[in-house]
C-alpha cells in the first residue's frame, strides 16, 4: 500500500520555530519530525510514501537530496495552498489504488496505520478515518456516529462540541476519493476541505471511524513538540559516541554522540540526548526529556529540564531554562532565567498568530525563535514568545510575546 504524507503547509501556528525552518524538518529527539513519521510508516510495512510539499519545498527536497540514511520519499508539488481536498488531489497521478494519507503534523503509530489497512483490505470502497477522544475537543472537528461505525456528522471546531470523539487525520482511502473531491464544492473561505468531500460519502454509508488505540500525538502549535520529544524519548536506548569526562554522572538513557563532550561535575539523568560537537558542563544539572544539538554550548551551574536547544545555542552560565522550546544561534546571558509554573499552579496560556492560547500545560516556560540574543539576569515569564532576532537587555523582564526584531530593554 501507498502512503501519502500532507506537509505543504506554512506552519503559521508554529511560529517563531518556522521562520527559519519548514515544519516538518523541527528537529525533534534529535530527528526531524518528519524522520519519525516515516519511520513509523516503513516499519508499518509501507516503502512506497510520497510527501506534499508546498511552503520551504526547496529546503524539503535540499534536505532529503543530502541524506544518505534515509530513502527520499516520492514528492508532489501543491503550488497553491486551496485546501486539504485540493492537497489530496495532486497525488492523483501518483496513486496507483487504495492508499493511506497522513496529515504531516499527526505522528502516527504502527498500530494504527495496521488497522487503517486492514479496514481498507476488508472495504477498499470505503474511507477509514482514525479517530480518538481528546479531554477538550474545542478546536477539532467532531465525529459522531452510529451503532456500526458509520460516520452521520462532522462538524469542524463548534463552539460547543456534542462529543469528544474528533478526526485524528489519519485516513485510508479508496482509490476514488479523487472522483469524490472533483465533485466537491468550494467552501466560503475559498478552499476545497476534506470535510466536504466526506459529508459527499456520509450519505453513501462510505465513511467508517476507527478508534485508535494508540495515544494521539499532534504537533499543531509550539509547545506541542514538547510532548511529541517526550514520547519519542520514551524508549531511548542509551551510547556513549562522544567524550564524558571523570567526575560526570549519567544516569538512565543518555546519548553522547560522535564530538560531543560531557565535562567533570555535570550530573545527567535521561533519558537524554546530546548531539554532535555539543560541549556539556562542569557542574551541570540535565534532566530528563532534553535534546541539546549539534554544537551548543551549556555550562557552569545551568539547570535545564524537558527542554528542546536547537543547533549552535547556548546556555552558558547560571541559567535555569526548563519546559522550553529554543530555536538556532540564541544565546541566553549570565543569570538569566526562565520561569515554567504559573504561582497559581494554572494552565499556562501563550501566543499563537495574535491570540492567547490555552495550552492545557501546567508547565511551559519559553519560545525562543532562532537569533534571539538575551542579556544578563533576564527573567522571561511562562509562556512568553520570543520571536525570531528579538533583544532582550540585561535585566529585563519579558513576558507575552515579543515581535521579530523587536528590542526589550
Amino acid at each position: 500500500m501507498q502512503c501519502l504524507i500532507l506537509a505543504a503547509g506554512d506552519g503559521t501556528r508554529m511560529l517563531p520555530l518556522t521562520a527559519r525552518t519548514a515544519k516538518p524538518l523541527l528537529r525533534v529527539a534529535g530527528r526531524p519530525f518528519i524522520e519519525h513519521t516515516m519511520s513509523v510508516i516503513e516499519s508499518a510495512g509501507i516503502s512506497d510514501i510520497a510527501l506534499l510539499v508546498g511552503w520551504q519545498r526547496e529546503e524539503m527536497m535540499f534536505y532529503f537530496a543530502q541524506m544518505d540514511h534515509i530513502e527520499a520519499p516520492h514528492f508532489v508539488e501543491q503550488s497553491e495552498r486551496l485546501g486539504t481536498a485540493h492537497a489530496i488531489a495532486q497525488a492523483e497521478d501518483w496513486v496507483s489504488g487504495p492508499f493511506l494519507c497522513i496529515n504531516g503534523d499527526v505522528l502516527p503509530s504502527e498500530g494504527t496505520l495496521g488497522r487503517l489497512v486492514e479496514a481498507s483490505s476488508k472495504d477498499p470502497s470505503a474511507v477509514a478515518m482514525a479517530c480518538t477522544h481528546v479531554e477538550n475537543p474545542t478546536g477539532y472537528g467532531i465525529v459522531e456516529t452510529d451503532e456500526r461505525g458509520c460516520v452521520t456528522g462532522l462538524v469542524e471546531k463548534p463552539d460547543r462540541p456534542m462529543g469528544n470523539l474528533i478526526n485524528a487525520g489519519m485516513y485510508a482511502f479508496p482509490s476514488d476519493i479523487f472522483d469524490a473531491i472533483r465533485e466537491t464544492p468550494m467552501s466560503p473561505r475559498g478552499e476545497y476541505e476534506i470535510t466536504s468531500t466526506f459529508e459527499l460519502m456520509m450519505g453513501e454509508g462510505r465513511l467508517r471511524s476507527m478508534e485508535m488505540e494508540d495515544p494521539w500525538i499532534e504537533v499543531t502549535y509550539p509547545w506541542d513538540i514538547l510532548g511529541a520529544n517526550t514520547h519519542l524519548m520514551k524508549d531511548l536506548e542509551g551510547s556513549i559516541e562522544g567524550t564524558v569526562e571523570d567526575g560526570a554522572h549519567l544516569e538512565g538513557p543518555v546519548v553522547v554522540r560522535e564530538g560531543a563532550r560531557v565535562r567533570s561535575g555535570t550530573y545527567i539523568q535521561g533519558p537524554v540526548i546530546i548531539d554532535e560537537r555539543a560541549d556539556v558542563g562542569p557542574n551541570c544539572f540535565i534532566r530528563p526529556s532534553t535534546y541539546i544539538g549539534r554544537e551548543c554550548r551549556v555550562g557552569n551551574a545551568v539547570e535545564v529540564k524537558n527542554t528542546i536547544l536547537m543547533d549552535g545555542s547556548n546556555i552558558p552560565h547560571q541559567n535555569y531554562v526548563g519546559d522550553s522550546v529554543i530555536m538556532e544561534d540564541v544565546n541566553l546571558g549570565a543569570g538569566t532565567k526562565v520561569a515554567n509554573l504559573r504561582l497559581d499552579g494554572g494552565n499556562v496560556t501563550s501566543s499563537s498568530r495574535g491570540m492567547r492560547v490555552d495550552t492545557g500545560l501546567r508547565k511551559l516556560g519559553a519560545i525562543i525563535g532562532p537569533g534571539v540574543k538575551i542579556g544578563i539576569n533576564a527573567s522571561i515569564d511562562v509562556g512568553t514568545v520570543l520571536s525570531e532576532n528579538a533583544f532582550v537587555g540585561p535585566g529585563a523582564r519579558v513576558k507575552g510575546y515579543v515581535a521579530p526584531g523587536a528590542r526589550v530593554l
